[in-house]
């Protein structure tokens, strides 16, 4: 089904692409046929493929057919609504059309001049999200910031790390210094990301100056052990850099006093990145907008729509009050890319907000998102995840053998076994073997925990109710064969 230059054919990728879609319909229509996990062993995927790239090109359908024998069987299925791991990475109809879409026009949206709907489209996008999420508008494009989608919150701490970098070099008392970054100190709660120990070594500071600040009884950030650092660090002849503040931590969904952090960072100079990339969705819903107290003094901020908006890998939302120590840190002009708009300083060409030159038309699939669900639909979605979560935790309350380990503010509900950590590990070993359900755990106080984060697109009731049966009939098995220890 080649055209006569190997091409494929307008009828046979019309043909191919229905089938696809029908192909992609019918599997999320039945994905809970499937194992939630992979049950692979290592090595088999590649077992199943030729060692050789074939000389001839093959047909679409056995193409397809060998999707359903050698990837199906090795994937993890993100999209099951039994799916209660890490956090949600959420796909949606409207979400694979606008992704569908973008890999069509196939835009490579560097620079404005190279598709301007793809720059502007962007920008605009990032001005709803403050709308959306109520976010204060000095991140607002007709501003003095403004906002740009990453791939990842990584990349977006990345990206915050070096510009808080370069302010501290552009300042007088640092300018010209033979290697002002060996001095910069970075900040965040123990229980950050580790994408910021990651952005300190990428950004060629002194990991030995990252410093994990201890949390209070709830897991957040302690604003006076932090303000405790900053005064070591200045009278060291350290300089206090970033400080990243998180709203809804990997492990249990503490929130950071954000307020308080920069009542230290502000005066010390120290620019205040805060990473919400979970839990900023929930702000959709205007009761819930407090997550947000003290963003409006916050030098950057991003969060993932990929998470729990709907809109499926890869998709960060992330913002600068002023966008000139970011510019200064990753605009570099060879003079093939030179143009009479970038000259003009009309434009934004948003290759100088991020790490790589190219980037993709990310904005189309947050476009149909948005469009599609409107607020309302968003709140509606995240209001029931809450619910779900809030009567998970309440089992967990009531049973004798379980018991909470942190509160749950949002959709994440941290929790064990009171028979102690080799039995939650073995428990959670027997559940995710099992292929009825996915949860992976944390430490909070040294202790072996399990995560059951409920925020999957097609998760309801039913599964939530499915997964506490399936935990408690699992725990009990194993008290019955004396696995309590």
């Amino acid at each position: 089904m080649h055209d006569d230059g190997f091409h494929l054919s307008s009828e046979a990728f019309r043909a191919h692409g229905h089938a696809l879609i029908d192909w992609i319909a019918s599997y999320l229509d039945d994905i809970e046929q499937h194992p939630v996990r992979a049950t692979v062993e290592p090595g088999w995927v590649r077992e199943q493929l030729p060692a050789h790239p074939p000389e001839h090109g093959e047909d679409f359908g056995r193409m397809l057919a060998d999707v359903e024998r050698i990837v199906m069987p090795g994937l993890t299925h993100w999209q099951h609504p039994s799916f209660f791991a890490y956090f949600p990475s959420n796909t949606s109809g409207p979400s694979i059309l606008g992704e569908l879409l973008s890999a069509g026009l196939g835009v490579q949206g560097m620079l404005w001049a190279t598709s301007p709907a793809c720059t502007e489209l962007e920008t605009h996008m990032l001005d709803w999200m403050l709308d959306l999420l109520g976010l204060p508008d000095r991140f607002r494009s007709t501003g003095a910031g403004g906002g740009v989608l990453q791939d990842s919150a990584s990349s977006a701490t990345l990206c915050a790390l070096l510009a808080a970098r370069e302010r501290v070099a552009d300042r007088p008392a640092d300018r010209g210094a033979v290697d002002p970054y060996r001095r910069c100190a970075v900040y965040a709660s123990e229980h950050a990301h580790s994408s910021v120990a990651k952005a300190v070594r990428i950004a060629g500071l002194d990991p030995s100056l990252l410093r994990l600040i201890p949390s209070d009884d709830d897991n957040a950030m302690r604003p006076d052990a932090f303000a405790d650092a900053v005064t070591r660090d200045q009278q060291a002849g350290l300089v206090p850099t970033m400080v990243v503040a998180t709203i809804g931590t990997t492990s249990s969904t503490a929130i950071d006093p954000v307020p308080a952090i920069a009542e230290v960072a502000v005066p010390a100079g120290c620019w205040l990145h805060v990473d919400a990339a979970l839990a900023g969705t929930a702000a959709v819903c205007p009761e819930l907008r407090w997550i947000h107290d003290g963003v409006d003094r916050a030098d950057s901020y991003c969060f993932n729509p990929h998470k729990w908006m709907f809109t499926n890998f890869d998709c960060d939302a992330f913002y600068v009050a002023d966008r000139h120590a970011l510019l200064r840190a990753l605009s570099v002009t060879p003079e093939y890319l030179r143009n009479p708009a970038s000259d003009s300083g009309e434009v934004i060409d948003y290759r100088d907000w991020q790490v790589p030159l190219g980037r993709r038309f990310r904005a189309l699939k947050l476009w149909f998102v948005i469009r599609h669900y409107g607020e309302e639909g968003l709140r509606h979605h995240v209001r029931e995840h809450l619910r779900l979560a809030a009567g998970f935790a309440a089992r967990v309350a009531d049973h004798p053998d379980f018991e909470l380990v942190a509160p749950v503010p949002l959709n994440l509900v941290c929790f064990r076994h009171l028979a102690g950590d080799a039995f939650n590990a073995a428990l959670l070993d027997r559940l995710n073997d099992s292929g009825s359900v996915y949860l992976t755990h944390t430490r909070l106080d040294g202790r072996y925990t399990l995560r059951c984060s409920i925020g999957q697109t097609r998760t309801t009731q039913r599964h939530v109710d499915a997964a506490w049966e399936h935990i408690t009939r699992a725990a009990a098995a194993m008290d019955a064969t004396g696995e309590r220890g």
